[in-house]
């Protein structure tokens, strides 16, 4: 916008000078007596017998109208004439800009995004690029994450492991500044079906440890012009080692960092092969506090090079009927209940449930006793929503089985990843 304004006054300021100009030679013209050599008497003699006419323009301008200042009238009449000139030439420019970068709107926005999360998370005096700047509108706060361990229910052992890999060696660093063997992993990946609590475990990592936390989206990596992407990537990394520690999150992995083969676009093809070098500089660096977390639905998918990457691996797998109990416990908490409910019963009745099928199965429930203070008659003495009983939760739960029979995946992932 301050190159656009610059060129627009630039041009205001030359057309200015012309007229000025243009005035002031006329004037000099008027005064100095113009003294022709031979040469150009001849030539102009030559040129008067081909039919080609001298014109004088000195001539026919009267003296008094060529050294007179201008009057009011023709001041502002230039000054508008130039006004109007110089808004055009602005929106012309604007417009020719905004054709060239259809993304450049939303690229400033970003920017003003980044520049607040910046403020949030206490960084100053950092400077950043244009493409991290980008990539630092996806930071998250870690303060401002609602989620800690003890909102994870039926993953003690993952949490447990979690600490004393990854956690421990950052938050106790000088116990093992010497040993290189005992630096956090570079790569964690978890996977597992959907639904049981992947993305949960990586904020609240972030949030236990203190990581910035920056939430990669791949969509956030392609570009329209060739080499961007690759420069995009690179600013990921670049970013999060002048944020660190960070943890670098990268959700649905599999989408980003698939099985490479013959096929793949010239640029997709290179931004990966870039970001894996990248990566590999982590490792080469055992002072840097940068981890890559990745999570998946299918495993399988992901490139061999990209799962040599990620050592430290957790497989989340569907709730056993001990953990789903407890996730209820954790849901139904604060909630209004029935003295008749029996959680044990519920786990029982909920096979293949994933947590976030038993939240959405307690809200149903939840709801139905909410449609009941609804259409309750107008001359109800009741004035209060009822507790969920065990008949709203056995009514939830047959609900969510025909909806999860009607989108059953092809295949889920009960067996750990070799």
């Amino acid at each position: 916008m301050n190159h656009l304004c610059l060129i627009s006054s630039y041009t205001s300021a030359l057309f200015v000078q012309y007229r000025v100009h243009a005035r002031y030679t006329r004037w000099r013209c008027a005064s100095v007596q113009v003294i022709k050599s031979p040469e150009e008497v001849n030539a102009e003699e030559s040129a008067s017998r081909r039919g080609t006419c001298v014109t004088m323009v000195l001539k026919d301008i009267p003296a008094e109208n060529i050294t007179r200042p201008l009057g009011r009238n023709e001041v502002i009449g230039l000054l508008f004439r130039l006004t109007i000139f110089g808004a055009v030439t602005y929106f012309t420019i604007k417009w020719m800009v905004d054709a060239i970068d259809p993304t450049r709107k939303q690229k400033v926005e970003a920017q003003k995004q980044a520049e607040k999360l910046m403020k949030q998370i206490g960084v100053h005096n950092v400077k950043l690029s244009e493409y991290e700047m980008s990539i630092a509108a996806h930071l998250v706060d870690p303060l401002s994450m609602q989620i800690t361990w003890s909102d994870i229910a039926g993953l003690d052992d993952v949490i447990t492991e979690l600490k004393d890999s990854v956690i421990l060696p950052v938050q106790k660093r000088h116990l093992f500044e010497g040993s290189k063997l005992l630096q956090p992993p570079k790569g964690v990946l978890l996977y597992g079906p959907p639904g049981c609590g992947k993305t949960l475990i990586a904020k609240a990592t972030a949030k236990e440890a203190g990581f910035r936390f920056i939430n990669l989206q791949p969509s956030s990596l392609t570009d329209k012009w060739y080499g961007e992407s690759q420069k995009l990537a690179a600013a990921v990394f670049s970013l999060a080692i002048k944020l660190q520690p960070s943890i670098i999150f990268i959700d649905e992995i599999d989408s980003f960092l698939r099985n490479r083969s013959s096929s793949d676009h010239e640029a997709t093809a290179m931004m990966k092969a870039q970001f894996m070098s990248l990566w590999d500089g982590l490792d080469t660096d055992y002072k840097c506090q940068v981890i890559i977390m990745g999570a998946t639905n299918r495993p399988q998918d992901l490139d061999s090079a990209i799962l040599r990457r990620m050592p430290t691996r957790f497989h989340i797998n569907q709730p056993n009927i001990k953990q789903r109990e407890s996730i209820l416990k954790l849901i139904l908490e604060n909630e209004n209940i029935g003295a008749g409910v029996e959680l044990r019963e519920i786990a029982k009745n909920t096979e293949g449930f994933s947590g976030s099928d038993l939240k959405e199965m307690c809200r149903d429930a939840a709801l139905l006793c909410v449609r009941d203070f609804v259409h309750a008659e107008e001359g109800s003495e009741e004035d209060f929503i009822r507790p969920i009983q065990q008949t709203d939760l056995q009514k939830a739960i047959e609900k969510m089985k025909k909806s999860k029979s009607a989108g059953t995946p092809s295949m889920m992932l009960d067996t750990p990843l070799d």
